[in-house]
Parts: structure tokens; sequence; C-alpha cells
């Protein structure tokens, strides 16, 4: 989650023990910093509610990224043609 969305709509940060070295993909280090903070939170979506951890770093634009765990655990629908996305598949 960028530092920037989490400080606009006051999520509160809880400092990890120690940082998370935040690389690119060419394989150089972030120039915009670690990881050192994390949030919990709830993700709503249509009539799906899911509380979630994200880590805080800058992530330019991009305010919030769903990682790998979720997507798999929730595998949603999409079409990339009609910018469409169902949850029918999320677990229980």
């Amino acid at each position: 989650m960028n530092r920037e969305f989490v400080d606009k709509n006051g999520f509160t940060m809880e400092k990890l023990e120690r940082p998370v070295k935040v690389m690119n993909i060419d394989g150089t280090h972030n120039k915009r910093g670690d990881i050192t903070h994390k949030v919990t939170c709830n993700i709503f979506y249509k009539e799906h509610r899911k509380r979630a951890r994200f880590d805080v770093c800058n992530l330019g634009r991009t305010e919030v990224i769903l990682g790998m765990p979720w997507l798999a655990a929730h595998n949603p629908e999409i079409d990339w043609e009609k910018r469409k996305v169902e949850l029918t598949r999320c677990p229980p």
C-alpha cells in the first residue's frame, strides 16, 4: 500500500520488527526505500469484505497492490476487455 494513500485515508501503521528490502525488477535496490510499516484494514469490493494486511512503501502513482497470495485465494474472474472483475470463487 502506498504511504501517501495510507496518510490520506488515515490508516494506522504498525512498525515492522525489521525493514524489508525492496528490489526492482532489474535487481537494483528501490531508491524510494524499504518497507518499514504495515497496515491491517478491510477490503470492500461489491458485496465482498475481507480483512487484509498490507506492507507500506512508496509506490509512486499506484495506491494498492494485491499480492499473489490474495489473488490465488480469491481466484478472481477478470475480463480485461470489459475491465470487469468478478469474485465468484472466494474461499468461505
